[in-house]
């Protein structure tokens, strides 16, 4: 593994990203677009206003960039800030989880079944790129095998970048109309004399077990290892420590910014050929989400809404942020979709070397 493809680059190079232009740039449009969201009331206005105004940008050819020891940072943030949520009574219901996770397994086998079939015949994708654009998430692993297997990466990207955008957007205005509870007043309650070293030993603790998670190369290393060291921490209770609002609004510009800095190497042209059918294959796999989410709600008793944030195929922290701005149990939802990027990582080459033999 190159250092540049360690889960926390440190070199000159992103250091020296941290004071480009492109990204002071991503600073100075995104701060507005949030405040603006903000004053119309937008549900999660510092994660989609940057989102959609990065986008925008990206595609009409502006300059942007977020360094990636920039969003490594803020993803160290944001798991321990969803980590805060694991308590002891988390364990007591994980084995009632087993059964969920075989949904999950059967939804992502039919997912890439039904959308790659529907792909290859009305987008005509070549069978692998259709398999890996089919896939309900994991972006990022999926670019390295999709890259390894010589598929057409311009393709499986630009499926999976609109269909995040989509998710992201409509599902929060989704909730905010249905689901009865409004956004958790939780956040903006600060713990009064926090100790600033147990945050030190919060943040050491996870960058070990991020750069040990990196190194076996375990899925979403930097989710994985900050929500197991939040949780050891504690419920051990040694270490504990809850973000500002200020802060975490801050986290959410950068990680909207930085999808929409994905489109960077795009054009209009190319999402508008490929926005069609990425979004009939979204509707897809939403429906599948749907079925699998009711079929969970039958052995599990949770809140609809947080089964379908569970099997929704949004990336893994836009969908943990969500599930937390709606107190959704974002300890479930960030654990099923763990377990969706394992079960991607291990049903994708399987399917592929079937495929090949028929």
């Amino acid at each position: 593994m190159t250092q540049n493809n360690q889960a926390i680059p440190i070199n000159k190079e992103n250091f020296r990203q941290i004071l480009s232009f492109k990204f002071v740039l991503v600073i100075i449009i995104s701060i507005p677009s949030a405040l603006i969201a903000d004053y119309f009331g937008l549900p999660l206005a510092w994660f989609l206003g940057p989102m959609l105004v990065t986008s925008v940008a990206s595609l009409a050819g502006l300059k942007i960039k977020i360094p990636r020891l920039v969003l490594s940072s803020i993803l160290v943030l944001l798991g321990l800030y969803i980590g805060n949520y694991i308590d002891k009574d988390l364990f007591a219901q994980i084995h009632e989880w087993a059964l969920t996770s075989v949904i999950m397994l059967v939804y992502i086998i039919l997912s890439i079944l039904i959308v790659s079939q529907y792909l290859q015949k009305f987008s005509k994708y070549e069978k692998k790129t259709s398999v890996f654009s089919a896939a309900p998430g994991a972006l990022g692993p999926l670019m390295i095998l999709a890259e390894d297997q010589k598929t057409d990466l311009s393709h499986v990207a630009t499926s999976h970048l609109i269909r995040l955008i989509i998710i992201v957007t409509v599902f929060p205005f989704f909730v905010n109309s249905y689901h009865d509870a409004g956004p958790i007043n939780e956040i903006d309650q600060i713990i009064n004399d926090q100790n600033i070293y147990q945050l030190v030993i919060l943040i050491l603790t996870s960058i070990f077990l991020i750069v040990f998670f990196d190194k076996i190369k375990f899925p979403a290393a930097l989710l994985s290892g900050t929500l197991v060291a939040s949780g050891f921490l504690q419920i051990t209770e040694i270490a504990s420590y809850q973000f500002s609002p200020d802060i975490i609004d801050y986290c959410l510009l950068i990680l909207g910014a930085s999808i929409g800095c994905r489109f960077a190497d795009k054009t209009f042209g190319e999402i508008i050929r490929n926005s069609f059918h990425s979004f009939i294959a979204t509707v897809l796999l939403v429906l599948l989400g749907l079925l699998a989410a009711y079929f969970a709600s039958l052995i599990i008793d949770k809140n609809i809404f947080t089964l379908m944030l569970s099997y929704c195929p949004g990336g893994i922290y836009e969908v943990a942020v969500i599930a937390i701005f709606f107190d959704l149990d974002p300890d479930f939802v960030s654990f099923h979709h763990i377990i969706r990027l394992l079960i991607i990582l291990f049903v994708v080459p399987i399917m592929l070397k079937l495929m090949k033999k028929t």
